[in-house]
């Protein structure tokens, strides 16, 4: 069972001063949680690409370089890169190098971006939403399976027997399928037997588990070795001393960062009934003490099958020194809890 972390680099005034971090603040913070990350034992980080002023980080694999330099064992992935408005073969690039820095941590996670504004910033329609994702995921993974590329596209231009350089550490770099949940996501991930990622940040986690036994399905039919397979999550939440502590820092800057998003897509308002119910035991945030953050990925792994948990914290900007904290408490608090209940569950098996 692995566990770490993703962040979004946000930039939001915080809550109660009305302090606005500066984008090269929040980005030189965001090293600083990677090395803590890592000198606690966590396994991942992940940082995802945004390209509007709320987010820092446009590029993610620049500030995983940053942090790969100064680290040593956590792996480094993107969360997500959004390959349908990128170029498959600088992705790559880019990724190969910080394997290299890392030697051998870097990890990818495509998908086609819920945040749409990179877009129309690189000049790509809308309406061709699932088929740049297909065509640019087919081309990143034969780049990543082959030195010498051959590849006919419609979106990008062809490649004819071109080398595609460095190559990386790691024989090759695990690349992830990220999904919000859709049957289509998970089937195609085991269709290619690639590792799947789920952003379970609303309703009931229960719910996918159907999403991981389709994926699963899809592998098997595909005549993959389920043995070698992963699902990970990426769920919203807060750890800090007490539960009431927790509550108190995490919903305001939570709350707002919700409904600004929501105002966007023409969401409901979020409330701390919300709040409150997503916080619970069938619910998707994992906000609270240590114990109470446990208990609830153990129930994640139990009931739903997932091999790695990544924590999404802050969602809303917070003050560095309560997210260090977090992190410290996940890493030395929360995760022994979790593996040893795991390993005592996976026995008895």
């Amino acid at each position: 069972m692995e566990i770490g972390l993703t962040t979004f680099a946000e930039t939001t005034p915080h809550i109660g001063t009305g302090y606005l971090p500066t984008h090269a603040e929040r980005l030189r913070e965001i090293v600083e949680e990677i090395k803590l990350a890592d000198a606690v034992g966590l396994d991942v980080y992940g940082v995802g690409e945004h390209h509007r002023k709320d987010y820092a980080a446009s590029a993610p694999a620049v500030v995983l370089a940053a942090a790969a330099m100064q680290t040593k064992h956590i792996r480094l992935t993107s969360a997500v890169t959004v390959l349908s408005s990128d170029d498959p073969v600088r992705v790559y690039e880019e990724f190969a190098t910080l394997d290299g820095l890392s030697n051998g941590r870097a990890e990818i996670m495509a998908g086609r971006g819920s945040f749409i504004e990179s877009f129309p910033l690189f000049g790509y329609d809308l309406q061709d939403y699932d088929a740049l994702f297909n065509e640019k995921l087919d081309l990143l993974l034969n780049i990543r399976d082959h030195e010498i590329v051959h590849s006919q596209g419609k979106f990008r231009p062809s490649i004819e027997g071109r080398g595609i350089y460095p190559r990386p550490v790691q024989e090759k770099i695990p690349v992830w399928i990220a999904s919000g949940g859709t049957p289509q996501s998970a089937i195609r991930a085991g269709q290619l037997g690639l590792p799947l990622t789920l952003a379970i940040i609303g309703g009931s986690p229960l719910y996918f588990a159907r999403m991981v036994e389709l994926y699963y399905e899809a592998a098997a039919q595909a005549g993959h070795d389920l043995n070698t397979l992963q699902v990970a999550s990426h769920s919203h939440g807060f750890i800090a001393d007490t539960t009431e502590e927790a509550i108190e820092k995490f919903f305001p800057p939570l709350q707002r960062s919700m409904n600004g998003i929501g105002k966007e897509r023409g969401w409901g308002e979020y409330t701390h009934e919300t709040f409150d119910f997503a916080r619970s035991i069938d619910g998707a945030l994992y906000v609270g003490d240590v114990e109470t953050v446990a208990e609830k990925i153990i129930l994640l792994r139990k009931e739903v099958g997932i091999t790695r948990f990544m924590l999404h914290t802050p969602v809303g900007s917070m003050p560095h020194e309560d997210v260090m904290k977090s992190i410290e408490l996940l890493g030395t608090k929360v995760a022994p809890i979790v593996r040893k209940e795991i390993d005592r569950w996976e026995a008895l098996l």
